[in-house]
């Protein structure tokens, strides 16, 4: 097999590197096609046009040729996006990049599948690279010198990155799947119900477990909207916590919007509803000066939610589920929420999950196809995740 890789960069200022990158991948045994994302007029002859990409995007195509670096950037990105989205002609994909031609080609790599091969060798990557690869799989490697003109260190990390495409994508394999794939969702303090749930499926389903950090949510709920996933059993739906009162490991107003999008069965709980998140004491808020805290390491600080704020989770998961036209069961552990939510430690408060429950119930539009159920456990006791393996089963094939 030759494989065929897309290499994206801008060809109006990154022209030389683009040619010595698609040789490169010849040498390799690959077949490189290269997609031009400048504003400018191309140096080098390219195999797709940034016409051809800009055409994905109106306001990217006004831009060509024009001084507005920001705004053309911004729109190329968005432009390049729905270019990959659509492109199925590659086997594995690599760009190089500065600053503005980084945000242009990993804006269109993260549209591909988690799991296809793709790698970006840029000035950024020594930096935060968070706003590149975000919640996707992009290799990112650090050109060193800046990809100003070739020199004998940019050719070898160019050659390097180019036989490390060409065997990735040599290396991919489409997996038959026989077994369903499962999304767990899990923080530390819910750790025990969700490991009993993983042994107790594993064996015939594929469990994917994903933490609970706003990143984690949000990759869950990716691989929901692009069919990986078949079920979701989302314990721990902390993040929303976060979303709501200002934490640090917030998933985004979104959450939950792929199981509306989708209506894949929906089993899920309040799991560490009973905190938010902030990063070192001094991190935290004035406004929450007065509130109780859990210091669970020197860069975590954890904030118990009180009834207010229970209610509005309560409601916030109720609006999105009354949704849903797939199958819901919510199941509400009566005893504690997670693991600080218990009998003698410090965030037991039954009056305010008291408050959670109650205002998820009375939002959520119960029907044959949507249930709330109340159990007398803790969110960690066996017969909770037992529970929830029982209402799971019946969509697990």
């Amino acid at each position: 097999m030759t494989p065929h890789i897309l290499v994206a960069g801008t060809a109006d200022t990154k022209g030389e590197e683009l040619l010595f990158l698609a040789e490169m991948i010849r040498e390799a045994g690959g077949h490189p096609m290269i997609a031009d994302l400048g504003i400018g007029k191309p140096s080098v002859a390219v195999d797709i046009s940034n016409h051809d990409v800009a055409a994905y995007h109106s306001e990217a195509l006004s831009l060509l040729g024009t001084n507005d670096r920001g705004p053309a950037v911004t729109a190329m990105g968005k432009a390049f996006a729905q270019f990959c989205s659509a492109y199925n002609s590659c086997d594995a994909a690599i760009g190089i990049g500065g600053g503005g031609g980084t945000s242009i080609v990993s804006a269109g790599f993260r549209a591909f599948p988690i799991g296809f091969p793709k790698l970006i060798v840029s000035t950024m990557t020594s930096g935060n690279i968070a706003p590149y690869v975000d919640i996707s799989d992009i290799g990112m490697i650090y050109s060193v010198t800046d990809l100003a003109g070739l020199n004998r260190l940019s050719r070898r990390i160019l050659r390097n990155a180019a036989f490390g495409i060409v065997g990735m994508a040599r290396a991919r394999k489409e997996e038959v799947q026989s077994r369903s794939v499962i999304g767990l969702s899990m923080f530390g303090v819910t750790t025990p119900c969700v490991t009993a749930i993983v042994e107790a499926l594993k064996s015939e389903h594929e469990c994917l477990v994903f933490h609970a950090t706003g990143s984690g949510g949000r990759a869950m709920e990716k691989l929901v909207d692009s069919g990986m996933i078949s079920t979701l059993i989302d314990v721990t739906t902390t993040e929303i916590a976060d979303e709501l009162c200002g934490g640090v490991l917030s998933a985004g107003p979104d959450r939950l919007d792929a199981v509306i999008r989708t209506g894949i069965p929906y089993i899920g709980s309040v799991g560490a509803c009973d905190m938010v998140n902030f990063g070192s004491p001094e991190t935290v808020p004035s406004k929450y000066k007065d509130r109780l805290f859990y210091h669970h390491n020197p860069q975590v600080t954890l904030m118990r939610t009180t009834k207010q704020e229970c209610m509005a989770i309560g409601q916030f998961i109720g609006d999105k589920l009354n949704q849903c036209y797939g199958p819901v069961h919510i199941l509400l552990p009566t005893k504690g929420v997670s693991m600080l939510d218990d009998v003698g430690k410090a965030f037991y408060d039954p009056e305010v999950d008291e408050a959670l429950f109650s205002a998820l119930e009375a939002r959520l539009n119960v029907t044959a196809n949507r249930k709330c159920e109340r159990l007398p456990f803790h969110i960690n006791a066996p017969e909770f995740s037992e529970a929830l393996i029982r209402v799971a089963r019946p969509y697990l094939h």
